[in-house]
């Protein structure tokens, strides 16, 4: 399989630099090579609106943020980590499942907005997905602990997207669960800690959403809810909900995170093998196996 780091580096200073009027083009060059992350979206697809959906950086006259954000992740090496973390990744992987196929992947870093509070407040610098076979996306401000975390963020995208590649886990948007969601989101959490210890677990959840035993009995009690415009809710939590414009819940920022990795760290405990061995586990084996251990159910 091959791994396609894409220079992001070289496009954003081609924006940075470029007149005001080109750089929404140079914008949807540099995402180009993502457009088939997007082949359910029927029609023509402007990159540029992805680019701002995954809270990119604005398109306006850069300001000295963005070139000093850019630096630091220069700096800091940031394209070459993600390389070898997900390298890393693939060999674990593969080493607990032997005949897994992982597909090639085209993997995109680009900096964020930091003029959005949502962003640099309740996602503290990171928006990132990698549920779509082939393709892994991650938006970031570089925070120092954004920084420290950046293998064990796209470690996390890649457990994603392995577990939604043909011959794993079908995600249909008819029949998907929340409980698929946040079984998915405690596996890729604890893979990434397999590999890079507490960095692992996603920096946005704080330690009492983890530990409440109160969001973990919310969150179960809406495992079956389907229709994925209510999942932001369940999983990331009200504040994100109402962004997205659905009903909140009540519940914290990253509670379906939170509660998949209660859940699937109880199922690990119980019957052994890790995160990585069970990438393709079914999420209605892990729910029902440990769910009425923990004493908890769906209303």
């Amino acid at each position: 399989m091959n791994i396609d780091i894409i220079d992001t580096a070289a496009d954003m200073t081609r924006v940075f630099d470029a007149a005001p009027e080109h750089r929404r083009d140079l914008i949807r060059h540099m995402w180009s090579p993502m457009v088939g992350m997007y082949h359910f979206i029927p029609g023509e697809i402007d990159m540029a609106l992805i680019h701002q959906q995954n809270f990119g950086f604005p398109d306006s006259c850069p300001t000295e943020a963005l070139r000093e954000g850019l630096d630091a992740l220069i700096q800091a090496n940031a394209w070459g980590r993600m390389r070898h973390a997900l390298e890393r990744g693939v060999e674990s992987l593969k080493t607990a499942n032997p005949d897994l196929c992982v597909p090639d992947l085209k993997v995109l870093l680009l900096l964020g907005d930091p003029a959005n509070g949502h962003f640099m407040e309740e996602v503290q610098g990171l928006s990132a997905f990698g549920g779509i076979s082939g393709y892994i996306a991650v938006t970031v401000w570089p925070t120092d602990e954004v920084l420290n975390r950046l293998e064990a963020i796209v470690v996390h995208e890649l457990h994603h997207n392995v577990r939604y590649s043909p011959g794993g886990v079908v995600w249909d948007p008819a029949t998907v669960t929340v409980g698929e969601h946040v079984v998915a989101e405690g596996l890729a959490d604890i893979f990434a800690t397999e590999l890079y210890g507490q960095d692992g677990y996603t920096h946005f959840v704080d330690d009492h959403t983890r530990d409440d035993d109160r969001v973990l009995a919310k969150v179960t009690s809406g495992l079956q809810v389907t229709g994925m415009q209510d999942f932001a809710a369940w999983v990331l939590g009200d504040k994100i909900a109402r962004l997205f414009g659905a009903d909140p819940v009540g519940l914290p920022t990253g509670a379906g995170y939170a509660a998949g990795v209660r859940l699937v760290g109880e199922y690990l405990r119980l019957h052994g093998g890790t995160a990585a061995s069970n990438v393709h586990a079914l999420a209605e084996t892990i729910l029902s196996d440990v769910l009425p251990r923990l004493g908890l159910g769906n209303e």
